[in-house]
């Protein structure tokens, strides 16, 4: 601690990202990272845009992203926000909505990131806890409340509701903001953007992260009624009115637009995922349901830490959370089917010692 800190710093636990080692040969299923490239679209839209342009500022409202984006979903633009990965489109959410005089209301296991920015912007929060099969029962959040965010598939679980269940939702809060963050509802869910038209009070936000292989580029948006957008864009405005450069807005409008591409990567990961969890149900891991690029599984004799050590010793990397109730888990992003191999030999090494 420093003398010259404020006092939120202090109080603060921020979020702790993925571990990026750089370890020639490793197999990296801990960050979720699309193990397939962006669409070569959306590269030669990037290699085209590095030109003389690059001496003038991006668009600040990114009007052809958001076009895309409104034209695939059936909106328009105006329900469309984007930001620098769908972490900034959380942040300014926090700020912006879900900052109320009753509690945020979220699961007690899910993306770490909602109690670091609730922390940060003093949101007062209640977490929910996840039945004892690890779902959401929406009938938990019968309760008075400022607002609501649900992941949709969860994480780090990748189970996923379905829209009808959103729907009944968004219907008993008609007072409440409801965000659905669907980072990997591209892999299985099931998504809640048609919903926008009848809810005002919904906010979906998603990423090109994970479906369309730009972690590295960082671009996220939000979709939803357009007083929603304009308070995003407000508190954009006030912070930084350039999140998205001009690479990262030609490239991810590209990938927008890549339908084929998407899909075909999309297929592939979920085909290995289904793959996956039965090899590893046949090495008695217990493999809760995945709508995810990822899945969450713990093995009936060994803990987690061991395997967690024991398999980065065999150059693969996974991860895991050292909360009392998923200890003993293992996140494993899904990754070529080489990968998912190199990962389920190097288990058989592990639990044949």
């Amino acid at each position: 601690m420093s003398r010259y800190w404020s006092d939120i710093v202090s109080k603060l636990r921020p979020y702790v990202a993925g571990e990026q080692p750089r370890i020639p040969g490793l197999v990296k299923l801990n960050t979720n990272e699309n193990p397939y490239g962006p669409s070569p679209k959306a590269i030669e839209a990037i290699r085209q845009a590095t030109d003389d342009r690059l001496r003038l500022y991006p668009d600040p409202a990114a009007t052809e992203l958001r076009e895309a984006i409104a034209t695939r979903l059936g909106l328009t633009s105006e329900q469309v926000f984007v930001g620098n990965g769908s972490d900034e489109v959380l942040a300014h959410t926090f700020q912006a909505l879900l900052n109320h005089d009753l509690p945020l209301l979220y699961p007690d296991v899910t993306y770490s990131f909602y109690r670091t920015y609730s922390l940060l912007y003093g949101v007062e929060t209640i977490e929910i806890p996840l039945d004892d099969r690890f779902r959401i029962q929406l009938s938990d959040y019968d309760r008075p409340c400022g607002a609501i965010i649900i992941p949709n598939p969860n994480a780090p679980t990748g189970i996923g509701l379905p829209r009808t269940g959103i729907e009944t939702l968004l219907a008993a809060h008609p007072d409440a903001v409801v965000v659905i963050d669907e980072a990997y509802v591209d892999f299985g869910g099931e998504s809640a953007v048609p919903l926008i038209s009848r809810y005002p009070n919904l906010l979906v936000i998603q990423t090109l992260s994970k479906s369309r292989s730009f972690a590295g580029l960082r671009v996220g948006f939000a979709l939803g009624h357009r007083d929603l957008i304009e308070a995003l864009v407000r508190v954009k405005d006030s912070f930084n009115s350039y999140p998205l450069d001009r690479l990262a807005q030609v490239g991810a409008t590209a990938a927008i637009r890549d339908e084929a591409w998407f899909e075909t990567c999309r297929r592939k990961i979920i085909a290995s995922r289904e793959n996956l969890v039965r090899e590893l149900e046949a090495l008695d891991f217990e493999v809760l349901p995945s709508q995810a690029n990822f899945i969450f599984a713990r093995h009936a004799g060994r803990p987690g830490a061991a395997l967690l050590t024991e398999l980065r010793e065999r150059g693969v990397l996974v991860r895991r959370f050292a909360e009392p109730r998923i200890s003993e888990f293992l996140r494993i992003s899904i990754g070529t089917d080489e990968e998912c191999a190199r990962l389920v030999s190097a288990l058989k090494e592990i639990l044949a010692a």
